[in-house]
């Protein structure tokens, strides 16, 4: 039976950043320049598919919506790593810690829901040419797209409104990065209520992430059977081309988030549970804007041309100032 003098904690101290102030530094300097290459290219991305009528396609709006759900998936957390890096005491606030929480898997659910909608998308344009361009009209697209972002937005509220009834009256050291449910749920007084959440987690994460899988693996099997009737080589690489980049992304994402949320109450240690943090929060999302720019071919021409125009408006106007 709880004791009535127990108390929530306050506040929680990050306990995985290095104490070592030189390597607080070598670790801010890359980690900034991450977190500003993903928030200007996926800035590039949403600008360009907006400036430009041809790339009003399914296609393209969810991946401005996969751009504009990265922007803020990363703000959840880099942000606060960073100014943790660079302050003597690596604290947060019990309601930060919070919301953190919230926003950091609402989005990320997002993200998933997203990338099941595009890979059904592709499914689609590859399996139903003919019959693509009636199913999928801009009125399903935004449908789904909005159908991800509520899905993800209402999946984790249940767990942070179970996550803040909890009493935290002991260590208030959080043994990683940023606040995720189970680092805080090891910090909480309750120790059969606790170690019941940790295993109901573990289950919601479990069935979230491979639900996902399994439609996302279904819808590929259906491409690649159909890829491989094609009859020519290039027509072949072609229908495969349009899948790559969305296959890589959902590799480089789900496979770090397996790695995080599909153990089951494994443990591992403080370092490797760092890097596969890490791995999801900060690579895959550093990754994305490289793979869907670098890999489409009408992205990069389009940012070509936009850029021309830029060095010719410069110039005259350089020159119209001498």
């Amino acid at each position: 039976m709880e004791s009535p003098n127990r108390t929530t904690a306050q506040e929680f101290i990050f306990s995985a950043f290095p104490y070592s102030w030189v390597k607080s530094v070598v670790c801010f300097v890359p980690l900034l320049f991450i977190y500003a290459f993903i928030v200007a290219g996926n800035l590039v991305i949403l600008t360009v598919v907006q400036l430009n009528t041809h790339l009003h396609t399914p296609m393209y709006i969810f991946i401005s919506a996969l751009s504009f759900l990265e922007i803020w998936y990363t703000t959840a957390t880099i942000p606060k790593m960073l100014s943790s890096l660079l302050s003597e005491r690596r604290s947060i606030s019990f309601n930060g810690c919070l919301l953190q929480m919230y926003f950091f898997h609402s989005t990320g659910i997002s993200e998933v829901c997203l990338l099941t909608a595009m890979a059904f998308d592709r499914y689609l344009a590859i399996c139903s040419p003919l019959h693509y361009p009636t199913i999928m009209t801009p009125k399903l697209c935004t449908q789904l797209t909005l159908s991800c972002c509520v899905c993800g937005f209402i999946t984790p509220l249940p767990e942070i409104v179970w996550i803040s009834t909890l009493p935290f009256c002991g260590s208030n050291h959080l043994e990683h990065i940023f606040c995720d449910f189970l680092p805080v749920l090891r910090l909480a007084c309750t120790d059969t209520r606790a170690i019941v959440m940790i295993q109901v987690v573990d289950v919601i994460h479990a069935v979230e992430i491979i639900t996902a899988v399994m439609l996302i693996f279904m819808s590929y099997i259906g491409i690649v059977a159909v890829i491989l009737r094609i009859r020519s080589a290039g027509g072949r690489r072609k229908a495969f081309s349009t899948c790559v980049s969305h296959l890589i992304v959902f590799l480089l994402f789900f496979g770090s988030v397996a790695l995080m949320y599909l153990r089951f109450s494994a443990t591992y240690s403080l370092f490797w549970d760092t890097a596969i943090a890490l791995a999801f929060a900060v690579l895959s999302p550093f990754f994305n804007p490289i793979i869907y720019s670098l890999r489409n071919k009408e992205i990069k021409e389009t940012i070509k041309k936009h850029i021309g125009q830029a060095k010719v408006f410069f110039f005259h106007n350089t020159r119209d100032l001498q």
